[in-house]
């Protein structure tokens, strides 16, 4: 048998059974049993794996799905990282990134690095910066390795450059995009046909498994779909990402 801690947290029971059917469909051909054991430190998804397959289905998920460092000594310089934002501080951002053996150790962005790469080196706050960029707890980042301080349990980063290419294609875009945390993509899916809002939304782009950005149309504003598309998913989270916003506040 063989124990993984998966690259996914969730926020209650109903999410952690969607996780087990999820797992269903890929691994369905293999000799392997697929046990979801729970989850760990703040809502890691652990599974067990058993069978003949077993060393097939872990290289499936640790290359599809991935898997948490869970210790610090996994955990290299200059690595990227994928997490979820825990803390938002005042000097600096705080990601969850899996490490918590034998304690839990999170990645620190420090907010200098946030200004220079998010708002053209404006010394803005972290909170405008979060109010601008739709930073919330719970949201997927992917940062980049810095420093891995052994003796101090510490992790230093900055936003990986592909989390900082994303960004820039979302404000060069000019469409609003509404951050959709604590849902599936079916749920999201359903929930916007449901309301019908089709024409409003010419995107989904899913974040991570829970968590997605809705691309609105050009003219659509992703504040007023809330509404709508909160009446239909109560559990869960909205942030909007605004570019016209960010630009005019940029270029003020």
């Amino acid at each position: 048998m063989t124990a993984l801690t998966l690259l996914t947290k969730i926020g209650g029971d109903s999410q952690l059974k969607q996780i087990g059917e999820a797992l269903k469909a890929p691994l369905e051909e293999l000799e392997v049993e697929v046990k979801i054991l729970g989850t760990v430190a703040g809502g890691w998804v652990q599974v067990e794996l058993s069978g003949e397959d077993e060393e097939i289905a872990t290289n499936y998920l640790t290359q599809k799905v991935r898997l948490c460092p869970s210790s610090l000594d996994n955990v290299k310089k200059f690595s990227t990282l994928k997490g979820y934002i825990q803390k938002i501080g005042k000097t600096e951002l705080t990601v969850d990134v899996g490490v918590f053996q034998p304690e839990i150790v999170h990645a620190t962005v420090p907010l200098l690095h946030l200004q220079n790469e998010l708002v053209d080196g404006r010394k803005l706050a972290l909170k405008k910066i979060a109010e601008l960029f739709g930073f919330c707890e719970g949201l997927p980042l992917n940062v980049e390795v810095k420093d891995v301080y052994m003796e101090e349990r510490r992790i230093d980063a900055e936003l990986a450059s592909k989390q900082i290419r994303k960004y820039a294609v979302w404000r060069e875009s000019l469409l609003d995009r509404l951050l959709v945390l604590g849902s599936s993509l079916h749920e999201v899916e359903k929930t916007i046909k449901h309301a019908r809002l089709d024409r409003d939304v010419i995107d989904v782009e899913p974040l991570g498994p829970f968590e997605h950005a809705l691309t609105c149309k050009l003219g659509t504003d992703a504040a007023g779909l809330i509404p709508n598309i909160g009446r239909n998913m109560k559990n869960a989270r909205f942030k909007v990402f605004n570019p016209k916003t960010l630009r005019h506040f940029l270029n003020t």
